[in-house]
């Protein structure tokens, strides 16, 4: 897809990832509809790049529904929609069920929603093009967060199911997967596991995910490492999994 006067929503834009993919997109040509919680931070980014700023808070249906219809209704078919918002949770087997129910709310069921409301409207049109912020957590897990690492997991999962279900009806899907990107939701971890690669700055990220869409790559790995990772994991299970204890141990204070 070429993003040139295509109509782009961008969810948890207000910084991080967020913001890096709404100031690249309207650099290339996309008016973009910045969707965050924080209605005045995602005012502000939209003012730089003369775009659209909606309220949004993804952790319920109702909203993400009103986004759609908004954006759809005043200002044009979405062509593609980047659901970006997503929370971090620390923590294992104490992490208090609220905190599991209200990450599963923002990091899957806020896909489930978009795609509900948003994937027939684009197959009734000949198709249209959704992308995903997951993690390499999705992908390889994350020691010290299982309430992240599961939620992502199901991230991927669905964007591939929505992939395998709709591709043959112009649906187009990506996920991206990076390891530690410098955000608000990194900020104080500069140094944990998810960073032992590097961290990047949005913009690179946000470079990746350009590039993927322009080609209709549905796996975004901003960190080239992971791919190593993946081809480990899915060649030695077993060898994997004991080189995730040892850096679970290294990284993590769990005996």
């Amino acid at each position: 897809m070429n993003l040139n006067g295509k109509t782009v929503v961008v969810t948890g834009a207000a910084n991080g990832i967020g913001k890096g993919l709404a100031t690249r997109f309207a650099r290339e040509g996309a008016t973009v509809v910045c969707a965050d919680i924080d209605t005045e931070a995602a005012c502000s980014v939209a003012t730089e790049i003369n775009g659209h700023a909606v309220t949004c808070d993804v952790s319920d249906e109702a909203s993400i529904k009103a986004l759609i219809d908004h954006v759809e209704d005043e200002i044009g078919p979405i062509d593609l929609f980047c659901a970006n918002a997503g929370i971090l949770t620390l923590g294992g087997l104490d992490v208090p069920d609220e905190d599991w129910e209200r990450i599963w709310k923002i990091n899957v069921m806020s896909h489930v929603w978009t795609a509900r409301h948003l994937v027939p409207r684009m197959i009734a049109r000949g198709g249209g093009y959704i992308m995903t912020t997951a993690s390499a957590a999705g992908l390889l897990n994350q020691p010290g967060a299982a309430p992240y690492g599961v939620s992502k997991h199901a991230a991927v999962g669905f964007a591939e199911w929505l992939s395998l279900t709709y591709s043959h009806k112009g649906l187009r899907v990506s996920v991206l997967c990076p390891q530690a990107v410098r955000s608000e939701m990194t900020r104080g971890f500069e140094d944990s596991v998810a960073s032992i690669d590097g961290m990047l700055e949005p913009e690179d990220v946000a470079q990746a995910c350009v590039e993927a869409i322009e080609s209709e790559q549905f796996l975004v790995l901003p960190h080239s490492k992971v791919l190593d990772y993946i081809r480990h994991k899915s060649s030695d299970y077993d060898s994997w999994l004991r080189g995730m204890n040892k850096l679970n141990q290294k990284f993590t204070d769990d005996d």
